[in-house]
């Protein structure tokens, strides 16, 4: 499994990170997993208590405020206690997390759910069920991304609207309808739009919006020879205004299970920053766009708060993977969504392990 967080901005700081020494690192490796378990600033004490070596709680200090220098840590107000800062919790993903394997238990239960849901035979539905079951698993929220087109096709059709342009319209076979408007050449007789129509609805029956793409695309020379000229450039043209994989309004984007983020949440500081968060998931646009980079990753991708503009406000935690299909295409990205305080050595493989199963069962 590859874990590939995003490139962080330039710091001064960094090059005296890369120069801690290995007690330095034991201590911070341990402060940071003791807050990530309490959610509670530590201090010298407690660090002591289960560092292995006997350092003193003095030595202990010593070594924060060294971290506390190189911006690692900070003290979140006047107790003796710290907390790690965003770049200390990316540079503990980054150099110092041991990423372990989900349960046997967790296991079953990803592989049980996602198989049950793919008997719908809806990629949907599968894709709602794992978004779902990512959010239980996590007790976060659970987002996946994905074409819109994922179903099989009925029927497809252009509309002369106007001169120079044209719609078209897609229908799959669970009734579901997406339209596009297309630039034509001016002056197309009607024969050309119903030539191209009967064309593509015949070639689309019961295939995905990819297959056809990319039988239209290894197919040219007898496109041409079946069609006159005018009629295939409409179906190329037609076909081609579905692939663009930077157009949010061409991806279907499912996110459940938010109330999850409120189950641990006490303080009125935690509330509050929730609230921002559910405002960050309601701009969509911007959602889809953080999704896009994880989506174009060949592993997990990890975003720490301010590391997004979506999360600058919320402080929060993306964790995501993309799922392929069977022929090794990347079709879609999954992951979770949460504080930045995330036990991600057990998230990261739960997350990897799911992209996988989906992967395969939607192919």
């Amino acid at each position: 499994m590859t874990i590939l967080p995003p490139k962080p901005p330039v710091d001064e700081k960094l090059a005296g990170i890369a120069s801690l020494d290995q007690r330095s690192r034991e201590i911070f490796r341990s402060l940071v997993d003791t807050y990530l378990e309490t959610g509670e600033p530590v201090g010298s004490r407690t660090i002591s208590k289960i560092f292995p070596s006997s350092l003193s709680p003095a030595s202990i200090r010593n070594v924060m405020m060294d971290l506390e220098d190189s911006g690692l840590i900070y003290s979140p107000h006047t107790s003796a206690g710290r907390v790690p800062t965003e770049m200390g919790l990316r540079f503990f993903v980054d150099a110092l997390l041991e990423v372990g394997s989900i349960s046997q238990e967790e296991r079953a239960r990803i592989d049980a759910q996602v198989k049950a849901s793919n008997r719908q035979r809806r990629v949907e539905d599968v894709l709602g069920d794992a978004t779902m079951l990512l959010s239980g698993l996590s007790h976060c929220a659970g987002v996946v991304l994905s074409p819109k087109l994922n179903a099989r096709l009925k029927h497809i059709e252009f509309v002369n609207l106007a001169p120079g342009r044209a719609l078209v319209i897609l229908v799959t076979e669970d009734g579901n309808v997406e339209n596009r408007i297309i630039d034509v050449p001016p002056g197309l007789p009607a024969s050309v739009f119903i030539r191209a129509s009967n064309y593509l609805s015949a070639q689309a029956q019961g295939k995905t919006i990819a297959e056809v793409q990319r039988l239209i695309a290894t197919e040219l020379a007898s496109l041409r020879t079946e069609l006159d000229d005018l009629s295939a450039r409409l179906v190329e043209g037609g076909v081609a205004v579905w692939s663009g994989a930077n157009d949010p309004d061409s991806k279907s984007l499912i996110v459940k299970g938010q109330a999850k983020l409120l189950e641990n949440a006490t303080a009125s500081a935690d509330l509050e920053r929730i609230g921002r968060l559910f405002q960050d998931i309601e701009n969509k646009r911007e959602l889809v766009d953080l999704l896009g980079l994880a989506e174009r990753a060949d592993g997990v991708r990890i975003f720490i708060g301010s590391e997004s503009k979506l999360f600058s406000m919320s402080g929060s935690s993306l964790v995501a993977a993309p799922f392929r299909n069977d022929e090794g295409m990347i079709v879609g990205v999954l992951g979770i969504i949460g504080p930045t305080r995330l036990n991600y050595a057990r998230i990261i493989p739960m997350v990897d392990y799911t992209a996988k199963v989906v992967g395969r069962l939607i192919s």
